[in-house]
């Protein structure tokens, strides 16, 4: 089978399409012809830095995928052949990732496709839905009527965080930099939209909510962004980050508020190979699944490439200001099912 392949870490170039042996699946697994694979930052740092697993090279990256079963393991209940999928799983060095024509994944890790979308679309959801889905429902513990800012409303995961806290019954706030991103977040649900390079996005919080601050802060940038967002943050409240606080952070106005700071990773499980938690985001995508059909649910794919041009859209992602997800379309079945 085809797979972009990377077999030493670097620049998007490292990415090389070449011809690999194609994957067998195990008796709990199912094999998957994938028809997309989405891309994410942690692609990117993984190209660049090397992945978890430096004695496994060369690596297949890409977390996200989504295509049509094939084939079945002896054990397998739940999936057969034809059957159409989305999951994240792999790509971090250890596991196979996305980045090729097959793979193989445990069917409990992996959920039915939303039947009212494509299969690139399918593919962007992944990482992003369980990355916002933990962050604001599990680590931040958000509650109907609450009010959140959420950072880069525009991006992956900043885009169906504020669908997510729509869908809970709660006001959000979002920063973004263009008119064009405002609009989008506008027609996303975004109850406040704060310009971060003309307004002082902290006050215009304090505004937003007679100067208490949120009852929920979801920080999706990190570095200074993260330690300024407290002073947004109610008294008690929660701040929910999807990076590693800076070594320089200042704590100061968080201990004084008494806020609750969370970190979310949703890597976790396959980094700690916890079965458990692979199976819970196999039942997150089949919730949003169903959100998605009852069009509750977007998903915003902003540029697609074909599976040889992986060094591409690396580099589109790098480059930023991208309003959705990035997706490489591995085969032409791209209609809706």
């Amino acid at each position: 089978m085809k797979a972009v392949l990377m077999t030493v870490a670097g620049n998007p170039q490292v990415l090389q399409l070449q011809e690999v042996p194609k994957p067998t699946p195990g008796n709990t697994e199912i094999l998957v012809r994938l028809v997309a694979a989405g891309i994410n930052p942690i692609d990117t740092k993984l190209r660049k830095r090397g992945t978890f697993y430096p004695e496994q090279m060369p690596a297949i990256l890409g977390c996200d995928g989504a295509g049509i079963v094939e084939a079945v393991g002896g054990e397998v209940t739940k999936f057969g052949p034809g059957d159409e999928v989305y999951f994240c799983y792999g790509g971090l060095g250890a596991h196979q990732g996305n980045y090729a024509e097959y793979t193989t994944v445990d069917e409990k890790f992996v959920a039915s496709k939303p039947k009212s979308i494509s299969f690139a679309e399918a593919a962007a959801a992944p990482l992003v839905l369980i990355t916002a889905w933990e962050a604001l429902y599990e680590r931040g513990k958000l509650e109907p009527g609450e009010k959140v800012l959420v950072h880069a409303g525009a991006g992956g995961v900043g885009h169906v965080a504020i669908q997510l806290v729509k869908l809970k019954g709660a006001d959000v706030a979002t920063t973004i930099s263009t008119q064009e991103k405002a609009n989008f977040v506008t027609k996303l649900g975004a109850d406040k939209v704060i310009f971060y390079k003309q307004t002082d996005f902290i006050q215009a919080t304090l505004d937003w909510t007679d100067e208490e601050g949120v009852d929920l802060a979801f920080d999706t940038i990190g570095g200074e962004t993260f330690d300024q967002t407290f002073s947004a943050v109610r008294i008690y409240g929660d701040i929910v980050t999807i990076l590693e606080p800076d070594v320089n952070t200042v704590w100061k106005v968080a201990r004084t508020k008494n806020l609750r700071i969370c970190l979310e990773l949703m890597l976790t499980p396959m980094l700690l190979g916890n079965t458990e938690g692979l199976q819970h985001h196999g039942e997150i995508l089949q919730q949003c699944a169903t959100w998605i059909d009852e069009g509750k649910l977007k998903i915003q794919v902003s540029h697609t490439f074909p599976l040889e041009e992986a060094a591409n859209a690396h580099q589109l992602l790098e480059d930023g200001g991208i309003i959705g997800k990035i997706v490489l379309l591995i085969s032409d079945n791209q209609k809706t099912a």
